[in-house]
């Protein structure tokens, strides 16, 4: 099945050099950008810049940096094939694909997290067929980038055999894992520490009553997507704990202790950790923009994923105060709603990576990766009526092969998975066909 996994990742290369893109080797860049893939739709937007990433489609997570030599980094792990891309973005009109790094096989490598000169990289289970799925060795890779074209692994740090997901590495010493760990059941919190980054040690964890082998059951489907994000004076984390919004004390990294939480599921969608997928602090407003993700194909089979906000101006008590409202296809479509067209719908990850300096804050717009509605942009300088305001739509490749793992990633229906945002107001996004897309809000000067 491994030789089918490869044969699979061949195809799309291969197919991505039919379809006219100029590709690179892993290491030698190209003289110019590739071509921009035809038919892409935007209002509000612009799209300035885009990347086949050398034939390594299915971008996943992204990280960025701007580098001591100059020059701004886009990483990024990715999603059917084991390893992670490096782009040169220092002109994001003329994107230089760096490299490939290959990861373990039979992993999922989508996770990435970084700060300064140490980036995080984790492994995760692949899902969705037993034949593919193997038990990851170690949870997460640390690299040194202190030579960004050239990243080199300085250690890794073994959890459980389901390996890790959304972690966060906020600099300084502690990173925050959403991880499993033997001995429990689902993903809980590990806070590692990695102020010796050729030797991580955990340094707490915490996890919903029921998660410990031996205890009483506790609440249903319990487990951490991640990442937490950590309040500015290093007190609280706000997290997605699934069933609920959480709130911790870290004064004692070693004992962190619930403050409050908010009962999210039910009545909104269950679907493991991932039913609380997002929670990003507004931290100067109080706010908290919190959102599941869509497992389902339609919207006909799973109860309503949401994207909102929460008032958490007092930890012990987080109240939702408002639903976003749902995008409208443009006009002209054959399909009534995105519900209809195909594929996954719902919020998917937003500019969270708020600890990095690189990134710009999140103000009074706030941009979605949304799946099959592509990006969506939203007002939200009233969190109590977000409004939709805008958005960029890649277009269809339905000429990849499907995924040997079945489920919803065998879609032919495209979808925006991340995107990250840099100082220089540049939106980058990436997808589940085509590779990187480059933006620039023209409503933001």
């Amino acid at each position: 099945m491994v030789g089918k996994f490869h044969a699979f990742a061949g195809a799309r290369r291969a197919l991505s050099a039919l379809a006219g893109l100029i590709l690179a080797a892993s290491i030698i860049s190209p003289v110019s950008a590739d071509p921009i893939p035809p038919g892409w739709e935007a209002s509000h937007m612009q799209l300035v810049g885009f990347s086949g990433l050398g034939g390594h489609s299915a971008a996943f997570k992204l990280a960025i940096t701007h580098a001591k030599n100059g020059h701004w980094y886009l990483f990024m792990g990715h999603s059917f094939e084991a390893g992670w891309s490096i782009v040169d973005v220092t002109d994001p009109k003329n994107p230089r694909y760096v490299r490939f790094i290959p990861g373990p096989t039979g992993n999922v490598t989508s996770q990435v997290t970084l700060h300064g000169n140490l980036l995080l990289t984790g492994l995760d289970v692949l899902r969705g067929s037993d034949l593919l799925a193997r038990p990851v060795e170690n949870s997460v890779l640390l690299w040194d980038i202190s030579d960004p074209e050239n990243p080199k692994q300085v250690s890794a740090w073994k959890g459980g055999a389901g390996g890790s997901h959304r972690n966060s590495y906020p600099g300084g010493k502690y990173a925050y894992l959403s991880t499993t760990v033997p001995g429990y059941k689902g993903r809980i919190l590990v806070i590692l520490d990695v102020s010796d980054p050729a030797h991580p040690v955990e340094a707490g964890r915490w996890w919903q009553p029921g998660q410990k082998e031996g205890e009483p059951a506790g609440k249903m489907s319990a487990g951490m997507h991640g990442p937490a994000n950590v309040s500015p004076d290093g007190k609280m984390i706000s997290v997605g704990y699934n069933p609920d919004i959480v709130n911790l004390d870290i004064s004692d990294i070693a004992h962190p202790k619930l403050i409050g939480s908010l009962t999210m599921t039910p009545p909104f969608a269950d679907n493991g950790s991932q039913s609380e997928h997002t929670v990003l602090p507004f931290w100067d407003r109080k706010l908290l923009y919190v959102s599941s993700e869509a497992n389902a194909s339609g919207c006909d089979i799973e109860p309503l994923n949401y994207a909102g906000f929460v008032d958490n101006s007092n930890p012990a008590k987080p109240r939702l105060i408002s639903i976003l409202p749902p995008p409208h296809p443009p006009a002209g479509k054959p399909y009534k709603d995105f519900c209809d067209k195909g594929g996954r719908f719902g919020p998917h990850n937003v500019n969270q990576e708020i600890h990095n300096p690189d990134v710009m804050p999140n103000g009074n717009t706030l941009y979605i990766a949304y799946f099959d509605a592509g990006v969506q942009k939203y007002d939200i300088t009233d969190a109590h009526l977000p409004t939709n305001t805008g958005y960029f739509i890649p277009p269809e490749r339905p000429d990849l092969p499907k995924h040997p793992t079945g489920g919803p990633h065998e879609s032919p229906i495209n979808w925006c998975e991340d995107l990250v945002i840099d100082t220089r107001g540049y939106i980058y996004v990436s997808d589940d066909k085509w590779g990187i897309w480059i933006l620039r809000d023209p409503d933001n000067k």
